[in-house]
């Protein structure tokens, strides 16, 4: 079976959590924090294998997960990192981003890597938290959540020629006829099923990749008939061969049929209408007056297209196509340079660590978003007091606090962070109220005494 696009969901490993741990040693009455740091998460990583030509393994398994870090240990110990968690597909994988749309990796190379989502990093222990002031922190961090995407994978093949035609008019014949490929051959409407790839050899240095893909029929950019999974594939090509079935069996005008082809590939991307082409007459060994082709010829030619003659049956034709095929692409620039040497590998843009905001949905609820501050929260212990005021200074000083009050919040309304919610005490009213209290207090010792 061939898979050609398939929707998946990989998750990074998370951190591994710090360590809240104390020195205790005989003869060491005082020894201080030595928790240690948790080890960081898997990152889940896609690599070109040039031995595979599907996705097919993607459509049985659509969740992946790279492994969790390591917690941290005493005596400093950190925790050991997760696994990265390596998936492997063909050359020519595109990876879009299913929430933004993103284009974040296009594998053209053998063995290139791409990053699709990275590990959180580990908790620090309560070890980093000792200071001259603060000599026995009761807190560690707790680890990063790995990143978490959907995506899509695309295979666009790889070939230097696409071939353009009707069904039926010859396609996979001529890649038997010229390359060691042997795609299924039938006298019926959408024999081929399946892109088939052949190296077409000129000489001893010299040869090109061909692809034998899916016929066109009208409306295919709309996805009528094989549509996008055809023109998925030949936008990869630098040079097309349409192939016009000129035998009079089929019924069609050929000239009607490219010019239905080439409609269908302007609307379904102008750069793939512009590429150039070479248009080919096949089956000429089944006509009875090879005179009836001169008006075809003339018509072509009077567009600007080369022409030739063939019968990819019989070979009649093929050398000279062929070398004229060669001698084009010898001209025409290549898509992808040739593989560099060393590891080649796609850093998928994070989101930004930076970004964050304050929405206000509805009365009496505030959402604090991005990844800025989502981060410090999940990597904070709530149910301990001192990491909370921790976190409670550092949102201080992140500005959020000031945020939250400019956008107008009061006393107990509920603040949101990813999936925690807190309750908001406003300093200046518990400071009131604490002042309320205690002039309750005066007053009720003045009155005890007098």
């Amino acid at each position: 079976m061939f898979v050609d696009e398939v929707e998946i969901e990989v998750i990074a490993g998370d951190g591994g959590n710090g360590m809240v741990s104390f020195r205790r040693e005989k003869y060491v009455p005082h020894g201080g924090p030595n928790g240690g740091d948790g080890g960081r998460g898997g990152s889940v990583i896609l690599k070109a294998d040039p031995n595979l030509s599907t996705l097919l393994d993607f459509r049985f398994q659509r969740h992946y997960r790279a492994e969790r870090g390591g917690h941290g240990g005493s005596k400093q110990m950190f925790g050991k990192d997760g696994a990265d968690l390596v998936l492997r597909a063909p050359v020519g994988t595109v990876v879009t981003d299913l929430e933004t749309g993103e284009v974040v990796a296009d594998l053209v190379y053998p063995h290139q890597t791409a990053v699709l989502a990275r590990g959180g990093r580990g908790g620090r222990g309560n070890a980093h938290f000792a200071t001259s002031v603060h000599q026995a922190p009761k807190f560690a961090e707790k680890g990063e959540p790995g990143e978490r995407r959907r995506l899509k994978l695309e295979l666009k093949l790889l070939a230097d020629v696409g071939l353009l035609g009707y069904p039926n008019v010859g396609k996979s014949t001529l890649i038997a006829a010229v390359s060691a490929a042997r795609p299924k051959i039938a006298d019926y409407p959408f024999t081929t099923l399946v892109p088939n790839l052949g190296v077409v050899r000129v000489d001893m240095d010299k040869s090109f990749v061909i692809a034998d893909l899916p016929g066109l029929i009208e409306g295919a950019s709309q996805g009528a008939g094989l549509g996008h999974q055809f023109l998925r594939h030949v936008s990869r090509s630098r040079l097309l061969l349409h192939l016009l079935d000129v035998s009079g069996l089929s019924g069609r005008d050929p000239l009607n049929d490219f010019e239905v082809i080439n409609r269908e590939l302007a609307l379904y991307d102008t750069k793939l209408a512009a590429l150039p082409q070479i248009v080919v007459l096949n089956k000429i060994d089944v006509l009875a007056d090879p005179s009836e082709l001169e008006p075809i010829e003339q018509a072509l030619t009077a567009k600007g297209y080369p022409v030739f003659r063939i019968s990819a049956a019989t070979g009649t034709g093929l050398r000279e196509l062929i070398f004229e095929t060669m001698r084009r692409l010898e001209t025409l620039p290549k898509t992808f340079d040739e593989a560099p040497q060393g590891k080649v590998v796609i850093q998928v843009k994070p989101t930004d660590d930076n970004f964050w905001e304050v929405r206000h949905p509805e009365s009496g609820l505030f959402e604090v978003v991005g990844r800025a501050v989502e981060r410090r929260v999940a990597m904070t212990d709530v149910e301990n007091e001192e990491a909370m005021e921790r976190l409670h200074r550092l949102l201080e000083r992140m500005g959020v606090l000031q945020a939250l009050r400019e956008q107008g919040i009061r006393h107990g309304d509920t603040v949101r962070i990813r999936d925690i919610e807190f309750e908001f005490q406003d300093e200046a009213v518990l400071d009131s109220e604490i002042e309320a209290i205690e002039a309750a207090r005066k007053e009720r010792r003045r009155l005890k005494r007098s």
